[in-house]
C-alpha cells in the first residue's frame, strides 16, 4: 500500500514537471512568435531641432504607418557639431544608431575608419532599387556628392542653395535693374556707394561665393582627383574679384554677426548673396514695408553655378542586415517625390527630385512662398564641393585664408599660394 502511494507520488511529480516543462515550451514559442512580430528597430541620430525636428517626426510617423516591417526611432543630437561629436564617441564604443545624418564630406573619413555601408547593392541592386527613372529625376548635383570612390555611400536629405536676396526699393530709387552678372553688381556698387550703401553683402565669410566664381572659371578648387587649384589665374582673378569690391567699399562681410541678413533688412545693400535656407528668418526679419526678393546668382565669365551646402544620411556597417533593408526601405522613402515635396513645403530646404517641383503641391507652395523659387531655379546649375581625406582640416585653413584678407589685408596671391602649399600637404599626408 505504502508502496503503491509512494508510486503514485513519484508519478504526480513526473506529470507535473512535464506539464511545467510544455507549458514553459509552449510560453517560449510564443514569445519567440511575439518577438518575431515585432518591427525591426532603426535607430536614426540627426541634428534637426524645432520646427525642422519637427517636420521630420511628422515623416517618420508616416513611414512607420506605411508598413509594420520596420520601425525608425529619431533622436535629436543637438546641432551639427553636436551630431558629429557623439557619431565619433559611438563608433570607439561600439554603440552607432543604424543610420545618421552627417555632411557628405565627413564620407571620406568613415569609409577610411570602415564605419558606413556602400549603398550600391541596395539602391542599384535588388527588388528595391531606384530605377533609372528616379535615377534620372533625382538632380545631379545631389547625386555625384553622394558618391566616393565610385561608389554610394549617403543619399541626399536636407539641402540649401546659395541665391541673390536683391532690395526693389534700392534698385528703382537709383534706377537699377537686377543683375544678370556679377560684373553687373561691381558698376551698381559704384553708383550705391556715393549714397552709403553697399551693391554686395556676404556673410561672415565669401567662401562659398569664392568657389561658385571659380567653378563659373571652369577652375574647381579642388578637382575630384585630389588637385589643389587654389592658386592658378582664374582662382586668383575670383578671389580678387570679390576683394576689390571689398576694397573699394562696394561690399561687406557682416563679421561678427556672421550672416548678413539683419544688415540687408535695415536696407545697408543692394544685393546679398546667402542661404535659400535663410528665407524663413529673411521673412521673419524684413519690415513689412521692404520690397524685396530672391533670384539665381548671376552668371560670371558667362557661366552660372551655385554652391550646395546641406546635409546627407548615411547607414553604418555595424547595422544588422535586417536593419539596413530596413534603412534602405526609410531612405529610399525620404527620396519619394511625395516626401520630399513634403519636407521642403515644410522646411524651406529644396527638393531632392525634379518631378517634386512639378505636383500640385508644391506649386501651390511657391506662390505662396514665391521667395523659394530662386532656389529651385538654381538646383540645375548646383554643385558641392569634392570630398576628400582631410577636408575638414582643409576647410578650416581656407575659412582662415578668407579671413586673413580681410582682417589682416594680406595680399590674395600671397594667401592663396599658402593655401595651395598647405592643401597640397593634406592632401598628401591623408592618401590612403
Amino acid at each position: 500500500m505504502k508502496k503503491r502511494s509512494w508510486q503514485r507520488a513519484l508519478l504526480t511529480v513526473v506529470s507535473l514537471g512535464l506539464a511545467l516543462t510544455l507549458a514553459a515550451c509552449g510560453n517560449s514559442s510564443s514569445a519567440s512568435k511575439a518577438k518575431s512580430d515585432e518591427p525591426v528597430k532603426i535607430s536614426f541620430w540627426n541634428g534637426m531641432n524645432g520646427p525642422y525636428q519637427k517636420a521630420l517626426k511628422k515623416i517618420i510617423n508616416d513611414f512607420n504607418s506605411s508598413q509594420s516591417k520596420y520601425k525608425v526611432v529619431s533622436t535629436a543630437q543637438g546641432d551639427y557639431t553636436a551630431l558629429q561629436q557623439k557619431i565619433m564617441a559611438a563608433a570607439k564604443s561600439d554603440s552607432l544608431p543604424v543610420i545618421a545624418q552627417t555632411t557628405y564630406t565627413t564620407v571620406p573619413d568613415y569609409s577610411k575608419n570602415n564605419l558606413i555601408e556602400p549603398l550600391d547593392n541596395y539602391m542599384l541592386k535588388g527588388s528595391n532599387k531606384l530605377s533609372s527613372a528616379d535615377l534620372k529625376d533625382i538632380y545631379p548635383s545631389f547625386l555625384s556628392s553622394s558618391k566616393y570612390q565610385g561608389k554610394y555611400y549617403s543619399i541626399p536629405f536636407s539641402k540649401s542653395v546659395r541665391v541673390l536676396y536683391y532690395n526693389q526699393d534700392i534698385l528703382d530709387k537709383y534706377n537699377l535693374k537686377k543683375p544678370t552678372t556679377w560684373q553687373d553688381i561691381a558698376k551698381d556698387g559704384e553708383v550705391l556707394k556715393a549714397h552709403g550703401i553697399y551693391s554686395m553683402g556676404f556673410d561672415k565669410s565669401w567662401d562659398m561665393e569664392f568657389e561658385g566664381l571659380a567653378r563659373q572659371a571652369g577652375n574647381p578648387l579642388i578637382t575630384t582627383s585630389g588637385k589643389a587649384n587654389l592658386d592658378t589665374a582664374d582662382t586668383l582673378e575670383a578671389a580678387n574679384f570679390i576683394m576689390d569690391m571689398i576694397n573699394d567699399k562696394t561690399a561687406k562681410t557682416a563679421g561678427e554677426d556672421f550672416y548678413w541678413t539683419q544688415a540687408f533688412t535695415q536696407g545697408k545693400s543692394a544685393f546679398y548673396s546667402g542661404s535659400s535656407a535663410g528665407v524663413t528668418q529673411m521673412v521673419a526679419q524684413a519690415p513689412k514695408t521692404l520690397n524685396w526678393g530672391t533670384m539665381p546668382l548671376p552668371s560670371y565669365n558667362g557661366k552660372k553655378a551655385t554652391e550646395i551646402a546641406g546635409n546627407d544620411i548615411v547607414m553604418f556597417k555595424s547595422a544588422s542586415s535586417e536593419q539596413k533593408k530596413g534603412a534602405w526601405a526609410f531612405m529610399k522613402y525620404l527620396m519619394s517625390t511625395k516626401e520630399t515635396a513634403k519636407w521642403a513645403q515644410a522646411t524651406g530646404y529644396v527638393p531632392l527630385r525634379k518631378s517634386a517641383t512639378s505636383t500640385t503641391s508644391f506649386k501651390n507652395y511657391l506662390k505662396k512662398n514665391t521667395y523659394n523659387q530662386a532656389a529651385v531655379d538654381s538646383l540645375d546649375d548646383g554643385f558641392q564641393s569634392n570630398a576628400f581625406l582631410g577636408f575638414s582640416e582643409y576647410r578650416t585653413k581656407l575659412l582662415e585664408t578668407v579671413d586673413a584678407m580681410l582682417t589682416k589685408n594680406e595680399p590674395v596671391k600671397k594667401s592663396l599660394t599658402a593655401l595651395q602649399t598647405t592643401t597640397e600637404k593634406i592632401i598628401k599626408d591623408n592618401k590612403e
